[in-house]
């Protein structure tokens, strides 16, 4: 990787002066004057706004509702360090992909409160300035990072005025009246209102707009269903290269499924869980670098991000060799009930919790039924005893995060009731640690989840990842086929 030169000024007019430090040596007035000229206009004039424009808008005009005479403030965040000068693959703040369809870096969204409602503006980094050489000294300039949307391609694309980014700290500061802000992902924007805002109106923002996604328009659902179909595509290369992980690791399964994400899609949409063997027994093993061994079960936990930043989140317990034994199926065979039991418990006007208590409650049936723990299953359920191998809850929602929706009330998610247009995910587990010793030795080390992302439709549920296998036989059946 080519190390990048650092500007003395970035911003200004100014021609930008090199560091002398025997790396970069000055550069020449005649370079620098050769640099300015010679360029083809690559203005992109035959734009079509981004397919969600008017849904974008829509939401704009909810949240303009929602805070009339106020200045909202929402960014879609930095570059964050990774090691020294190399940094993360940047990824928007989903609050203002939501709202605007942007995703590049820096970019801040701006409500300007108006008599009838609010003007919204999108700041942006406008092209690099060729005149005083920041698109070729500048270590973000376009030379080095690659071409960005002017100003007049960005108005096209979002359907709303776009202007320099960096002039808007120093608009913040003077402005006056309330002001509203999404904390957490620009530290400048943030400076630039710190005696303006409130953690607690700040969190009101959040909030709504956690809130406003919790049901999901026909373009987030395309889009979701867009996501889980290359899961169900990249679930299928894994399979079909199990030989090999055996050979290597569970880093081939990993950078197997991601391989169909980065091709199909942005990227994974959270780290892949590729837990073989007793690993399976740990609910986020994402180090992805254990043995995959014939005779054990693999547990993938994984999702696709499409281009829109929309991710799929699906599970399935496989057996490596092909065969479940008796036990991993009985086990297997108990999770897919209690599944099936949450999925017929999702449809409108349901508690949201039902689905949730609906598996739960044919687990513990099960963990009484082999002794694993005394009944009766009221008595079990009462005091949460199948937790010690259920762990977890049942499902969450699902949309431009994998955990959507974190931070909306408990009275309108948690507490709440179901509606058409939500989706969530429903995927009860069994996890028998490797140490633990009130389970039959057998048990030890085996770990199964099965999860699927729901539809809450208007007369029931759609299974948007049903092109994946769930019972036993038709997954021993599957990848029968796939590894041939």
């Amino acid at each position: 990787m080519t190390e990048q030169p650092a500007p003395e000024n970035p911003e200004g007019d100014e021609p930008i002066k090199q560091r002398k430090n025997g790396l970069y040596p000055a550069v020449s007035d005649e370079l620098a004057e050769n640099m300015k000229s010679g360029w083809a206009d690559t203005e992109l004039r035959d734009l079509r706004p981004i397919p969600q424009a008017e849904e974008t808008a829509r939401r704009r005009a909810e949240l303009s509702a929602r805070f009339p005479g106020e200045r909202l403030v929402i960014p879609a965040g930095n570059l964050k360090t990774r090691s020294n000068d190399t940094e993360y693959a940047f990824r928007a703040s989903t609050e203002y992909v939501y709202l605007t369809g942007d995703q590049t870096q820096d970019g801040v969204l701006v409500l300007e409160p108006t008599a009838d409602g609010h003007d919204a503006t999108l700041y942006l980094l406008p092209r690099s300035n060729r005149e005083n050489g920041e698109f070729w000294l500048d270590g973000m300039g376009e030379l080095w990072v690659g071409r960005r949307y002017s100003l007049a391609e960005g108005e096209r694309l979002y359907g709303l005025p776009c202007a320099d980014v960096r002039e808007l700290t120093a608009a913040l500061a003077k402005a006056t009246g309330p002001v509203r802000a999404v904390r957490g992902h620009d530290a400048g924007i943030e400076a630039a209102l710190t005696d303006k805002v409130t953690a607690e109106r700040d969190e009101e923002l959040r909030i709504f707009i956690s809130e406003q996604r919790l049901v999901k328009d026909a373009f987030e659902i395309a889009e979701l269903q867009k996501a889980v179909d290359s899961t169900v595509r990249g679930f299928e290369d894994v399979v079909k290269v199990l030989d090999k992980a055996e050979a290597t690791s569970e880093r081939y399964i990993e950078g197997t499924f991601f391989l169909r994400a980065r091709v199909e899609g942005n990227d994974i949409g959270y780290g892949s869980i590729c837990a073989a063997g007793p690993h399976a027994t740990t609910l986020h093993w994402v180090r992805n670098d254990g043995p995959v061994r014939a005779g054990e079960l693999l547990l993938l936990d994984a999702g696709v991000e499409t281009h829109t930043l929309y991710t799929a989140d699906v599970t399935r317990t496989l057996p490596i060799n092909g065969t479940y034994t008796e036990l991993q199926r009985k086990i297997y065979d108990a999770v897919y009930e209690a599944q099936e039991a949450g999925i017929a418990a999702v449809r409108p006007g349901a508690k949201y919790r039902d689905f949730h208590d609906a598996a739960q409650r044919v687990l513990a049936e099960k963990l009484v039924e082999w002794g694993l723990v005394e009944g009766p299953v009221e008595r079990v359920l009462e005091l949460g005893l199948q937790r010690r191998w259920t762990l977890h809850g049942t499902g969450h929602m699902l949309g431009l995060d994998v955990h959507d929706c974190a931070v909306a009330r408990t009275e309108t998610y948690v507490d709440g009731v179901l509606e058409p247009g939500m989706v969530l995910t429903v995927e009860p587990g069994l996890y028998f640690q490797a140490d633990d010793l009130t389970v039959p030795e057998e048990y030890r080390g085996i770990g199964v989840r099965i999860e699927d992302d729901i539809l809450v439709t208007e007369d029931g549920n759609r299974n948007l990842s049903a092109g994946l296998p769930r019972t036993s036989s038709d997954v021993e059946a599957w990848m029968g086929r796939l590894k041939g």
